[in-house]
């Protein structure tokens, strides 16, 4: 497992501003890690640490993707753990470009220290992106009603696609562009199973002066009696 820094120099020529950058986004989109059809679903430990205190509970993700969470002394620490399973879940489906993105457009924009702007026409239109060769390294979408701006700082190699690994996440009002509340900071450890699919091991998330780490332990695929 490496854990790469994104340079701070794009990789490829930069495109002037104005032009189709369609392919280019396309092979960032197609770099992210992705489980295959062959994702066993797997299960293990997991442990929440906050202010101090540390408790532990089981999980299993099936091979549908669903996640289970047990034996966590209440629903908070239970739901807080099933959100990051279903936040990383959701990022290893394997779905095509076209079927994602058919409806839009991409042109490019400026380029600055994190990457060349793709701004976003047609369907999704408002939305922006910013790439280093074949890294997404800042995602700006409206989502739900609100603005989820981005950043990622490093991303985890895995031979067969990144992760990202140190990454900054904020919303903010579509309208207005004020802030819903403060930015979160993201750091997270990935490792294969035998299986060879890469899973979350630990993710330690700092919020306004706050940390909460939560470490999953233990990991093995699930066989197929227990899927």
């Amino acid at each position: 497992m490496t854990a790469t820094i994104v340079p701070a120099r794009l990789s490829a020529p930069t495109l002037k501003p104005g032009a189709d950058c369609r392919l280019a986004f396309q092979a960032a989109y197609e770099n992210r890690y992705t489980w295959d059809q062959g994702f066993p679903g797997y299960r293990g430990r997991c442990e929440v640490a906050s202010g101090g205190n540390t408790v532990t509970g089981a999980f299993q993700v099936g091979p549908d993707l669903k996640a289970r969470v047990e034996g966590l002394p209440d629903q908070d620490l239970t739901k807080a753990v099933h959100n990051q399973l279903w936040e990383v879940t959701i990022h290893r489906v394997r779905r095509p470009f076209a079927q994602v993105y058919g409806d839009n457009g991409f042109v490019a924009g400026d380029t600055d220290s994190v990457g060349m702007e793709v701004i976003v026409t047609g369907k999704a239109a408002g939305d922006r992106y910013r790439i280093r060769g074949d890294v997404v390294t800042m995602v700006h979408r409206h989502i739900h009603g609100q603005v989820v701006t981005i950043h990622t700082d490093a991303v985890t190699e895995t031979g067969a696609g990144y992760l990202s690994r140190h990454y900054r996440s904020r919303y903010s009002d579509p309208r207005s562009g004020e802030f819903l509340g403060p930015e979160q900071q993201f750091s997270d450890t990935f490792a294969p199973l035998t299986s060879g699919h890469w899973t979350l091991r630990e993710r330690l998330i700092r919020c306004d002066g706050n940390e909460q780490n939560f470490r999953f332990l233990d990991l093995e695929p699930l066989g197929a009696q227990d899927s």
